[in-house]
């Protein structure tokens, strides 16, 4: 198996390309690294690009894309998924400093390009907004949430790090607690996207731009169970969930197989667990979570992590 080393980047349609432009340089402060009419690449300071936005008639994430090692065999890789009974196909220059990509279906229906590392471009020139750290997880919607586990550890590699119930899963492909979760629902689609900013102040300058950008706190600010980092979710003018967080916990060190000690945590050490779909598990302070004043079709349980 041919790990995956971090998620890369997302790719979002939407029907106001130049609106979504708007919300992630002005107030998410991501740089363009490159638009034409209809496409526009967006970055952090450590990606490469981020976030791929599209023109199209209804909004919606579209793609993820993974990273591999600079040095992986894409060959290698497309073997192995074969293997697994998974079809895979290749596209050569699909997008800026990407070459080559393997492309593949998750078990969710979500499209999945892997790609070798690539090198982080010279610094940028500074960005107004927040200019989160990175792109730090996506979440999804998966009808069957075991299949999807089992499809994440046996193609990709990444390795669960806790559960809540039997329906929510975070999984890890390097330190960080989870760079992907999945979240039991029938029709698919994103549960939210989150950014990693820099600390606790980072997080508390994102809220204060919020009013002046038109937009509006959802959620928190508050410290979630699993993963234990500090969370705030607003609503993007498309109507995706976008997460803040900070503080999330580590592993760096598997052969230990429990988290970097925090002064936070109940457990001693803190390891993979089953977490019961209660309060500690979504809120370990916190207001309590409230229903969303917006459904859109990608976020009905946008803060749901219980039944």
């Amino acid at each position: 198996m041919i790990p995956v080393r971090r998620i890369g980047h997302a790719t979002f349609e939407t029907p106001d390309l130049e609106r979504s432009i708007d919300y992630y340089t002005d107030y998410l402060g991501l740089s363009t690294v490159t638009r034409d009419k209809d496409s526009v690449y967006l970055a952090c300071p450590s990606d490469y690009h981020s976030v791929v936005l599209n023109r199209a008639s209804a909004a919606r994430c579209s793609k993820l894309s993974l990273q591999l090692a600079t040095d992986a065999d894409l060959d290698g890789f497309a073997r192995h998924a074969k293997s697994l009974g998974v079809a895979v196909t290749r596209r050569t220059d699909p997008e800026p400093d990407v070459t080559d990509v393997v492309s593949l279906t998750d078990p969710s229906g979500l499209t999945i390009d892997l790609f070798r590392g690539r090198t982080v471009p010279a610094a940028r020139a500074p960005q107004q907004g927040v200019v989160p750290r990175k792109l730090g997880h996506i979440a999804f919607f998966t009808a069957d949430i075991q299949k999807t586990v089992k499809f994440y550890e046996s193609v990709f590699g990444f390795k669960v790090s806790d559960w809540i119930g039997d329906f929510f899963v975070f999984m890890r492909c390097n330190p960080d607690h989870h760079s992907v979760n999945f979240f039991s629902g029938p029709n698919g689609g994103m549960h939210h996207i989150a950014f990693e900013l820099n600390d606790w102040n980072h997080v508390k300058e994102a809220c204060d731009l919020l009013p002046d950008r038109g937009l509006e706190l959802v959620w928190g600010p508050g410290r979630h169970g699993p993963g234990h980092n500090i969370y705030t979710y607003h609503l993007n003018p498309d109507g995706h969930t976008i997460e803040m967080f900070t503080e999330l916990d580590t592993m760096s060190d598997e052969n230990l197989g429990y988290f970097d000690p925090r002064p936070w945590h109940k457990d001693r050490p803190q390891r993979p667990k089953v977490w019961e779909p209660n309060l500690m598990a979504r809120n370990f302070w916190g207001i309590t979570k409230p229903e969303p004043k917006s459904r859109p079709a990608e976020n009905t349980a946008f803060i749901k992590t219980g039944r």
